[in-house]
């Protein structure tokens, strides 16, 4: 597969200006291991940019290979569009969030989430190499469902010309997490309003068929596995 993507010798991102919080510094994280798995657990991202001088912000499917982050679209859809004709590509953001629970303070102000987070900052470039291409769309439909893209019939040439992809390096990056108990001040402690932790967790129904679906058809290993 022919690519741009940078080779990542080392264990951790770089920290820039954009990628350091203003707040709670202790809660960024830039290794590796900690912002791949923050990006592998999730599917849907939200991709920012300027166009026409006003910011957007768009949610979007993704996946990640390797050091990039890919996202796909119809060939005339905005960013797609602003990918393709922006030298030498269109500046984003684009940001992934997990919401692990929520912390109830006996105060307003100490109230909080427990998350997980990545933003990466860089420049999108719409993908034409061909494998790329292919390698980037199967990883986006894996990343919905592991398995999934080697069990359906792969796009064919009308329906690849019609969608486009563009990649992200991830290259300034950084997560941030929250995590623990509530953080209370001592002379709040003694109020009488119910403080704690509520777990979010996401769960996954039973698969329900499809009403054309070939009777006996049985379910997927790998979407029982979900």
């Amino acid at each position: 597969m022919t690519t741009t993507q940078p080779q990542q010798h080392d264990a951790a991102y770089d920290p820039t200006p954009r990628t350091v919080p203003t707040r709670s510094r202790e809660r960024a994280r830039y290794d590796h291991e900690t912002v791949h798995a923050i990006l592998d657990s999730a599917y849907i991202c939200h991709l920012g940019f300027v166009r026409d001088g006003a910011p957007v912000v768009l949610p979007t499917l993704y996946a990640r290979v390797g050091e990039a982050l890919y996202m796909h679209g119809s060939t005339g859809s905005r960013p797609l569009l602003a990918a393709r004709r922006t030298d030498p590509g269109l500046p984003v953001c684009v940001t992934v969030t997990h919401v692990d629970g929520l912390v109830l303070a006996r105060s307003a102000f100490h109230h909080s989430l427990n998350y997980r987070s990545v933003v990466v900052h860089g420049t999108a470039h719409q993908v034409t190499d061909p494998e790329e291409r292919r390698t980037a769309l199967d990883a986006m439909v894996d990343a919905v469902a592991p398995g999934r893209s080697a069990d359906v019939r792969p796009a064919n040439e009308r329906e690849l010309a019609a969608t486009a992809v563009i990649r992200v390096d991830l290259e300034e990056v950084s997560a941030k997490l929250r995590t623990g108990p509530v953080n209370d001040d001592a002379e709040d402690l003694a109020l009488p309003h119910w403080a704690g932790v509520v777990p979010v967790t996401t769960a996954y129904g039973a698969p329900v068929p499809d009403a054309a679906l070939a009777p006996g058809t049985a379910v997927p290993d790998y979407l029982a596995a979900l």
